[in-house]
């Protein structure tokens, strides 16, 4: 550090300065230049320590073992719908409520037709469906389709707002193998606060390739939703929603499972189908049983794998799912839990409890999982029309902040790329990309492991790991409504860790433009 102040003039009476003893004067000007500089850093040093002390949530649950079962799992209600002119419609309304969590008080909450998360749609593919919402909110949010396959301008990100008071009704054909979705807000630079505050569902989408395998799928008997979150909570029960240390979100001491804290799930077949989704803002889960055993991981983000795969630990990022199909033994009690991640992501964070499982005294037969799920062709990158690399650093993607007014990748309809993302330094990030499923082609240069050699929307991304995607551009061509590309913990989303993606016809100029009253200053939040 310099400075172009000269030096102050010697006051009146002053003796003048002796040629002969230069060496202390310059040694007292440098002293000086390391500790102003240091009582600066000092100074931000306290700050930081008092803004911690009373606004970061960086908690952790309580160690495995610790937890007390004591509530029964909210099963999110399936949605109710109509059939309108052939069309399929669900109508959500957003609104605000409040929901006992905690014995301290009840909680300020956000939630989709009720004060808490939202109800499940299911469609079946091939149906063309409406979804009418109604923003009771006194702010502006938006509704994205995690993981669906639709025309841009129905994917409910930043460029299609809602405001207060308004109606939304987006409108598209469902096209896509069974998978389990989600939907939450996407408005800009306020994503993580009204996730966090509860805005949040499941989307299932069915088939009839699906249907005809013999698997669990009697929702809320032998197959459900689990929306896997982290809060903390202050002395009046509301959330504490202050930032991790690690600047990466809300990592809060108290697991909600579906929105039940402590909870516990009645089974009574000897099979269940868990649809596991991490609907945290910021933290990592690997889920595991208590006792190590293994279970069958059927599908991923984008629906079934080929084969079952027999594992005993599922890694989820924010915003990723999984269905798996576990035994149980008449009478017996088991913790599903979260394993220590791997250090590259959260390192540090403990082994905890996240729901209970308890096997009725007699339990219906269930069919062993089919050794053959689903076709799920090898990814091909011979007809990729071009390369691209995406590198995750900091809150930035390729040294860049997202800006609403600006396209940072023009796509043709109906091809084909390879993206190669990496994470440049040691925040964790993960990557989700609209409307597709993209495939694996390499991590590292090595084949992906068989859990994540299916159709996947989001992937964690490890410190220094290069992964390489097959992404396709199918059928919807927008030259003004981008979808977007970004990192799923939140807090990085809102601080600008986005992208925003094109796809138009071949020879068609993108025509992009800033959404009105949109100014870009978001990255505050």
């Amino acid at each position: 550090m310099t400075s172009d102040v000269p030096p102050a003039p010697a006051p009146p009476g002053a003796m003048p300065a002796v040629p002969a003893r230069p060496r202390r004067r310059r040694r007292g000007l440098v002293i000086g230049l390391i500790v102003a500089p240091l009582a600066v850093i000092a100074l931000l040093i306290g700050a930081a320590a008092v803004w911690f002390a009373t606004n970061a949530v960086r908690a952790t649950p309580p160690a495995a073992g610790a937890l007390r079962f004591e509530n029964p799992v909210a099963v999110p209600p399936l949605a109710e719908s109509h059939v309108e002119d052939g069309v399929r419609v669900f109508a959500l309304t957003a609104r605000e409520g409040r929901t006992s969590f905690v014995p301290q008080g009840d909680t300020p909450t956000l939630g989709y037709d009720g004060s808490y998360l939202g109800p499940t749609l299911v469609a079946a593919r091939g149906e063309q469906v409406r979804v009418d919402v109604t923003n009771d909110l006194p702010d502006t949010t938006t509704v994205h389709w995690h993981g669906m396959h639709l025309p841009a301008a129905m994917d409910g990100g930043p460029h299609t707002p809602i405001a207060a008071g308004a109606l939304w009704q987006p409108t598209w054909t469902v096209d896509q193998p069974a998978a389990t979705l989600w939907y939450h807000p996407h408005l800009h630079g306020r994503t993580r606060e009204q996730v966090d505050a509860g805005l949040a569902g499941m989307f299932l989408v069915r088939d009839d390739e699906e249907a005809a395998l013999a698997l669990p799928r009697d929702y809320g008997i032998d197959d459900f939703p689990l929306i896997v979150q982290d809060r903390s909570f202050n002395a009046d029960g509301s959330f504490a929603g202050g930032l991790g240390m690690q600047f990466d979100g809300v990592l809060g001491d108290t697991i909600l499972v579906n929105g039940t804290a402590a909870p516990y799930l009645d089974v009574t077949t000897g099979k269940v189908r868990l649809r596991l989704l991490n609907g945290s803002s910021a933290r990592m889960y690997d889920f595991t049983f208590a006792d190590g055993r293994e279970f069958d991981l059927i599908g991923t983000d984008g629906g079934l794998l080929e084969a079952p795969v027999a594992a005993t630990d599922i890694p989820l990022s924010p915003g990723e799912r999984a269905e798996i199909v576990v035994s149980l033994a008449p009478g017996e009690r088991i913790a599903l839990r979260s394993a220590a991640p791997d250090p590259a992501l959260h390192a540090g964070s403990a082994e905890f409890d996240v729901l209970e499982l308890r096997a009725a005294a007699s339990l219906a037969a269930s069919p062993d999982v089919p050794a053959h799920l689903a076709d799920v062709p090898a990814p091909d990158a011979a007809n990729a029309v071009t390369e691209r690399t995406f590198v995750m650093s900091g809150h930035n993607i390729n040294d860049t902040q997202m800006d609403l007014g600006r396209a940072d990748v023009v796509a043709t309809v109906d091809t084909s790329e390879v993206w190669t993302v990496r994470n440049d330094n040691p925040l964790p990030h993960s990557f989700h990309v609209h409307d597709m499923q993209y495939r694996i082609l390499s991590i590292d240069g090595s084949p992906p492991p068989a859990r994540l050699a299916g159709y996947k929307d989001t992937i964690a991304l490890e410190g220094d790991r290069e992964y390489r995607l097959l992404v396709r551009f199918d059928d919807y061509a927008d030259p003004t409504t981008p979808y977007m590309y970004h990192c799923h913990l939140l807090w990085h989303e809102d601080q600008g860790m986005m992208g925003q993606f094109l796809v138009v016809e071949p020879g068609q100029q993108p025509a992009l433009t800033r959404p009105e009253g949109d100014t870009d200053d978001h990255n505050d939040h």
